[in-house]
């Protein structure tokens, strides 16, 4: 119905069930327009109108239709000698563009690669004389529709416009007009085959649960006389979640999402066709426009999404004569959906029956042989796989389809073995030894063997050297306060607060000018003096040894007042001196034992100082122990008192 039509250069839109054989009913008219040096040759067309340029244009919404309609094309203007080249994304520029430079007669590619080589002038299309778009709802759709209008602004206003798809809806169509000139619509449909879907096509709806949809799924793909099989999942990750579960259960399985490199996605289409894949589980990537043949069953392992992306789904099965069958789980979540799709293609399954992958009903609808479990005999696993086609090395363009085109055995293969040494390394400075982790010690198993192996690796040089070294800054940096077991978190506020105490030029003068302590105390004043690098607060009490030192000098003399004042004291504060004296002979017998720890426990002693009087009489009589008048020239919190003290004396 389409050749005549088309043949005579009007636009048309064509629409037809899946399978009918669209891509011939544009293929030929195309092949025919073009013009070739074997119609000059033979007196049909002169000279003057060959040329490198592209004559016809052909847009397609998925790389996998491209390819496809390119070898269909090809092999039928094989005789005529067309060149027909596909240009689509995800492999290199370099070899389109010299094929574009040697001369083309025919493109067929996608909207963005196209769009891509016309914006660098490496693809001319002033002179195409007809326009196709391949699935024609999807091209027009709202993601394409810019793209489509960018490309038609670029071809000439003369040109022949056609239009074809399988599902046409009116929006569409209204849509199309403004790029076509009186365009006739052929609708094409068997007199027998009066509903949307194909006759030939026996489906088959259930309501099941996700988590047993995997092993229903496996059961489904033992059925008798299955031969090839496509599971068509709404997302990429189940996608190629549902590829792994089946080949760990024994099938040849491949995936074809768009998460895979282009070489992954034909690797995995071409072992499908070449039957060493049996079973191919994609997204709607591959949904439209896919001819293998000896497809038998299309599992929908989730509901689709619309009415006409069921249509295509299951139209990859049943084509050009032939039967199938369509199986479609719907989840629980997913029965509204479904009937909105149920009601619009009249398909007779409102409510489906619920099913489980050991439901009698399953077994007897699909021909599944009875005690058929999930995971398919050794005997039966006769398919090579997709390891077995090799993977074609594209030169594709961006990270994430370089990192998929090889397999992940491949890659770890070609990563060199010194590159695991540097993560061990890094690991090891964190301080922890070797023989702590046990990463060095010699295995005592033969099953711990690999991974220490693996881990750590022995037999290069120095390893275990460069692993410990990272160790001594430490070291280093902890023995820089004076004090091994100093921790270091008191070190830097030992060293801050001791500099500016040591610069100040009172520090110096009072610790020459100490005539009140008498000869056998000298040796406990001499003791801040080494302490004074490491903690701060002998160098503080230095201070104030200083003011109280420089309060008592005029007054050593007469001792008269100073006897007057200390009857009056010594009944508020004697047995705060008393508890002081005792504290400091102990403290100062823990200091010979444990020096760290005599360091921080006098800072608490100067709660219950002494004023700067009772020091000097104290230290005159000797009623103080040794320790004692250590713990004299601390009371730096307590300066008012001793100022009142002064006035008093």
């Amino acid at each position: 119905m389409t050749l005549p039509v088309a043949l005579s250069g009007k636009d048309v839109i064509g629409q037809a069930k899946t399978g009918t054989g669209k891509t011939l009913g544009f293929g030929l008219p195309l092949l025919e327009r073009v013009t070739v040096p074997a119609d000059v040759e033979s007196g049909r067309a002169v000279p003057e109108k060959l040329t490198n340029a592209p004559q016809a244009l052909v847009v397609v919404p998925t790389r996998e239709l491209c390819t496809q309609v390119t070898n269909d094309l090809l092999t039928a203007g094989k005789v005529r000698n067309v060149r027909v080249l596909a240009i689509y994304g995800g492999r290199a520029y370099e070899p389109q563009v010299e094929a574009l430079k040697k001369g083309v007669d025919v493109i067929v590619g996608t909207p963005g690669r196209l769009l891509d080589l016309a914006g660098q002038k490496k693809l001319d299309l002033s002179h195409v004389r007809a326009l196709v778009l391949d699935e024609a709802d999807e091209m027009l759709d709202l993601g394409f529709l810019p793209d489509v209008e960018k490309i038609i602004q670029l071809l000439p206003p003369k040109r022949q416009t056609m239009l074809f798809s399988a599902t046409m809806p009116g929006a569409v169509i209204g849509l199309a007009r403004r790029y076509m000139s009186q365009p006739t619509h052929i609708s094409a449909t068997s007199p027998d085959d009066a509903g949307a879907t194909v006759a030939n096509t026996t489906q088959r709806v259930y309501r099941a649960h996700s988590m047993d949809k995997p092993e229903m799924v496996a059961r489904i793909l033992q059925s008798e006389g299955r031969g090839l099989a496509m599971i068509f999942c709404r997302t990429k990750r189940t996608a190629a979640d549902i590829a792994d579960q089946l080949a760990q259960r024994g099938f040849a399985s491949g995936a074809v999402h768009g998460d895979l490199g282009q070489g992954a996605r034909e690797q995995a289409l071409r072992a499908f066709r070449n039957g060493k894949v049996d079973v191919l589980v994609c997204t709607d990537v591959a949904a439209r426009g896919i001819d293998v043949e000896g497809v038998t069953h299309v599992i929908n392992y989730q509901s689709p999404e619309e009415e006409k992306t069921y249509l295509h789904r299951i139209g990859r099965t049943g084509r050009a004569g032939a039967s199938g069958t369509a199986v479609t789980l719907v989840d629980w979540d997913d029965i509204p959906r479904w009937q909105l799709i149920n009601k619009a293609l009249d398909l007779g399954f409102p409510d489906p029956p619920e099913t489980y992958s050991t439901s009698p009903h399953l077994f007897e609808e699909l021909n599944i042989p009875a005690g058929t479990k999930g995971v398919l005999p050794r005997a039966e696993r006769t398919r090579a796989g997709l390891s077995a086609e090799q993977v074609e090395d594209l030169g594709e363009t961006g990270g994430r389809g370089r990192k998929s085109a090889a397999p992940a055995a491949a890659v770890r293969e070609e990563r060199p073995a010194r590159t695991r040494a540097p993560r061990q390394r890094r690991r090891t400075r964190g301080g922890t030894p070797l023989e702590a982790t046990g990463t060095a010690v010699e295995p005592q198993t033969e099953d711990a063997e690999p991974q220490f192996q693996t881990a750590v690796p022995m037999d290069v040089p120095g390893s275990v050297e460069r692993a410990a070294e990272p160790r001594t800054p430490r070291r280093r940096r902890r023995t820089r306060a004076g004090s091994g077991s100093a921790s270091a978190s008191e070190t830097p506020a030992v060293e801050t607060v001791a500099e500016p105490v040591l610069a100040d030029p009172v520090v110096a003068e009072a610790v020459v000018a100490e005539p009140v302590v008498p000869e056998p105390e000298a040796e406990p004043v001499a003791k801040p003096r080494r302490r004074r690098t490491r903690a701060a607060k002998p160098a503080a009490d230095a201070a104030s040894t200083v003011e109280t030192a420089a309060v008592t000098e005029p007054v050593d003399a007469p001792e008269a007042p100073v006897a007057e004042t200390k009857p009056r004291r010594r009944t508020r504060v004697a047995k705060s001196v008393a508890e002081a004296a005792e504290s400091a002979a102990v403290e100062s017998a823990d200091v010979k034992a444990e020096a760290p720890v005599a360091e921080a426990k006098p800072r608490r002693r100067t709660r219950v100082a002494k004023p700067a009087a009772e020091a000097v009489e104290a230290a005159a009589t000797g009623e103080a122990p040794e320790a004692e008048a250590e713990a004299l020239p601390k009371p730096r919190r307590r300066r008012t008192r001793t100022t009142a003290a002064k006035t008093e004396s």
